[in-house]
């Protein structure tokens, strides 16, 4: 390429016209056309050129960060090289040409299966990430190969074509009758039997590829593994369970169908499903920075430049690469000045003014009614609520309501032999005598109990004072935040804690459903670390957090019950805390604690994890429902940890709960504090008549359990030694039809474990709760579901 060529080739445009005019026309039609065919390219590409960006002003910007992190790896734009078959097309040398211009750019390159340079020529060509775009053969054993030899030269990542076995047709190759030149081929699959050029279309690739791939990949290799060819916010979901490390939306395998979505049309509703649970990639019609910027503002993490990498090949080998990508880098950069967009993480959806088929979001917004004047439709509301998880109180509270005659094992409410409407009172005028012998005035009294009260809340010191006798927490007063319920607490912690869609949410799996839920209405989706039988274990945390970090996402807190947990019953022990608080330490996480059920468990306790925390690595979330009151909803949140530039994370939490319930009703902190004062501060002995009750009723229950089901039912439970649940094993599905059953024909309810598990699970267990019912009717509870049992399992 001449100093003149360099001068005139300023646009990729540019190289496209130098790239027709260097190839042969059957060439040059088959790297352009596209493998989707004409009508996927041109949709792409007219996506693209409709979406205007907003300009925006007096940013006071001096420079323009374009790095993003990518399972785990730095790239230094917001790119990667798309996989393209037969580099050799455009230049002998191929994609190693590619390899060196992309390393020296700073970016990933994804090599084709049909590559026409070896694995291994690349791989040591390359300076940056190679990864490996996989088809997968009718003869698996040819795919578990090239994957093997890839890894074995250094390759970092495999991307699943997904929809290749249904390969849109490539017109103008018919019309030209295309055969690839000689010299040109696969060069990695020689010997395979997939070798002939020109069989990688219908009768080299499985027809029958489905979801169970994704597993059979993760046994074949430990690669991170991304799935290219999502079209929609339902296959995003499925790969999510599926367990996929990231999504490339891409119609390039495109169908031939009338109005196939440009992929940019459908990059909002993917990264709205997805949420921050794996990178998302955007391949198909990038051809300028603004286009690299356009998708990053509507939710994608990076994209995939396809054929102008070509067209650079095809000009000047690896000098052409380069200066494509440069292209593309300065254009994004001066898009990034021009929109005031300091980062790829601070492209938002405001950026693109769509001016007619691109919607923000996917669909324009309808009328608040529809036409039929039928009221507002489910799609019109926030996502979370089509979400099962929202409907399982409900449902279990239907099911309850319905069938009053039966003996509910569901609800982990309270025992309410233990309440006296008469104590109100008293406890209320104990605080106020408090509040006056500590020489407050007579409008100070009125305020305390009729006015909304500071938003941290006006009992902090009573609390910690019991804290610090029941629990041996020595924390300051100015570090707690009053809540209602520790429900609350939950959702003002992940609030704060979870910054972006890059931040992970981790959560030992089964977990209560409040913290998913509080997660789900907060567009986060937590990622589960699966108990072993035996209960938590670090090495699975450890193990979680670095697969977070290889997904280039940042994990910031880790939520656990420790005693008694809801709903397994399981208490951690005290080696497991202490490593627990090592591996927080070491791995720059925090601790989200909820333990509500320690002082009505009988017996010595463990001591909290927050009791241990030598390095403000734990936020305790606690309730005085379980113990004291529950219908008061009083709750807190511990959050001593310090932020920079500012006071206790607890102050950020307090910011947080005034725009969401703006304080804790002062009635109900009046007479929680009139309780605490009433025992010296000492809740945990108000709470012994409770904790002797709930310990008598599970020792009731396991004895029942041992006299009801007999060994060869195949049926097991753990033995928590307190709390209010245990876990069931059952050899049957047990679903809502199943508890339907349960409720209807054997008057027995329970609870699916499925309901606590955030990604699938728990489909043979139940939880039973025995904190509501009495010793009779734990009894005849469990006669009851032992009948239904023995009914599901085949004799």
């Amino acid at each position: 390429m001449s100093r003149t060529d360099a001068v005139e080739l300023l646009t990729t445009a540019d190289y496209a016209a130098g790239a027709r005019a260097r190839l042969e026309p059957a060439v040059w039609d088959f790297l352009e056309g596209g493998a989707g065919g004409e009508r996927t390219l041109a949709a792409n590409l007219r996506a693209f050129e409709e979406t205007r960006l907003r300009p925006r002003v007096l940013s006071g910007l001096a420079r323009h960060d374009t790095e993003v992190t990518v399972l785990g790896r730095t790239w230094a734009l917001p790119l990667g090289v798309a996989p393209l078959a037969y580099h050799t097309l455009a230049h002998p040398e191929g994609e190693v040409a590619t390899a060196r211009a992309a390393g020296a750019a700073g970016v990933p390159l994804v090599v084709s299966t049909f590559a026409g340079r070896t694995f291994e020529d690349i791989a040591a060509a390359a300076t940056g990430p190679v990864w490996l775009q996989v088809y997968c053969f009718r003869d698996r054993d040819t795919t578990r190969r090239l994957i093997e030899r890839a890894a074995r030269a250094g390759f970092e990542a495999l991307v699943l074509t997904v929809d290749a076995p249904r390969l849109g047709r490539r017109l103008r190759d018919l019309r030209n009758g295309f055969r690839l030149p000689p010299g040109v081929e696969p060069a990695n699959l020689t010997g395979t039997g997939y070798d002939s050029p020109m069989r990688h279309a219908l009768a080299a690739f499985d027809p029958e590829l489905a979801w169970p791939v994704i597993e059979w990949l993760r046994s074949v290799s430990p690669l991170p593994l991304l799935v290219k060819g999502v079209l929609g916010a339902p296959d995003a979901r499925r790969a999510l369970a599926a367990g996929v490390d990231g999504i490339v939306v891409s119609n390039h395998g495109g169908r031939q169908l009338d109005g196939v979505p440009a992929t940019l049309e459908v990059l909002p509703e993917i990264t709205a499903e997805v949420a921050g649970a794996c990178p998302v990639l955007l391949d198909g019609g990038v051809r300028r920075g603004v286009d690299v910027l356009a998708a990053l503002a509507l939710g994608g993490d990076a994209v995939l430049l396809g054929r102008p990498v070509l067209h650079g090949l095809a000009v000047a080998g690896e000098r052409g690469v380069s200066r494509i990508l440069d292209i593309v880098a300065d254009e994004l950069t001066e898009a990034m000045a021009l929109t005031g967009t300091a980062s790829p993480a601070a492209a938002s959806p405001e950026l693109v003014r769509p001016p007619g088929p691109i919607p923000i979001p996917v669909t324009p917004p309808p009328a608040l009614r529809p036409p039929d004047g039928g009221g507002l439709r489910m799609e019109d509301l926030h996502s979370s609520l089509a979400d099962p998880l929202l409907d399982t109180m409900n449902f279990l509270n239907e099911i309850t309501q319905r069938y009053p005659e039966a003996v509910s094992f569901a609800p982990g409410r309270p025992y309410d032999g233990f309440f006296d409407n008469e104590t109100i009172f008293p406890h209320i005028h104990r605080y106020l005598d408090h509040l006056e012998t500590s020489g407050a005035t007579r409008e100070q009294l009125r305020a305390a109990l009729y006015q909304y009260g500071p938003t941290s809340g006006q009992i902090r010191d009573l609390i910690a004072d019991s804290l610090r006798k029941d629990e041996g927490m020595d924390v300051p007063p100015e570090s707690i935040v009053v809540t209602v319920g520790a429900q609350e607490a939950m959702l003002l912690a992940v609030r704060a804690l979870i910054a972006g869609p890059q931040d992970a949410l981790l959560v030992s799996s089964p977990c209560y459903v409040g913290i998913t839920g509080a997660a789900r209405l907060l567009d986060v989706v937590p990622t589960p670390v699966e108990e072993a039988e035996d209960g938590f274990r670090c090495a699975d945390l450890a193990a979680a957090v670095a697969a977070e970090r290889a997904r280039g996402r940042r994990p910031r807190a880790f939520y656990v019950v420790p005693d008694h947990s809801n709903p397994t019953g399981a208490t951690m022990p005290l080696h497991t805390r202490r490593e627990l608080l090592d591996l927080a330490e070491r791995e720059d996480i925090l601790i989200l604690e909820d333990s509500p059920y320690r002082l009505v468990s009988p017996g010595e306790r463990l001591p909290t994890l927050k009791a241990l925390d030598r390095r403000r690595r734990v936020v305790h979330l606690g309730s005085f429902s379980k113990t004291l009151f529950p219908g008061a909803r009083v709750g807190f949140a511990i959050a001593d940890q310090p932020v920079r530039g500012g006071g206790l994370l607890a102050d950020e939490l307090a910011k947080i709960k005034s725009m969401v319930t703006v304080n804790t009703s002062s009635l109900s902190q009046a007479v929680v504090a009139g309780m605490l004062l009433s025992a010296g501060g000492r809740a945990a002995d108000l709470a012994g008549e409770a904790a002797a009750h709930y310990g008598a009723s599970m020792r009731v229950m396991l004895k029942c359990l041992r006299e009801c089901f007999s060994d060869e039912l195949g049926i097991r439970w753990n033995e928590p030694s307190g709390g209010f649940f245990l876990t069931l094993r059952v050899p049957f599905v047990a679903d809502a039809a199943a508890l339907k059953r349960s409720a209807e024909e054997f008057g027995v309810i329970w609870t699916p474990m499925s309901y606590f598990y955030p990604q699938g699970g728990g489909t043979h267990s139940i939880r039973l709760s025995i904190s509501y019912l009495t010793h009779d009717q734990i009894a005849e509870g469990a006669a009851r579901l032992a009948r239904f049992a023995k009914a599901q399992i085949p004799t």
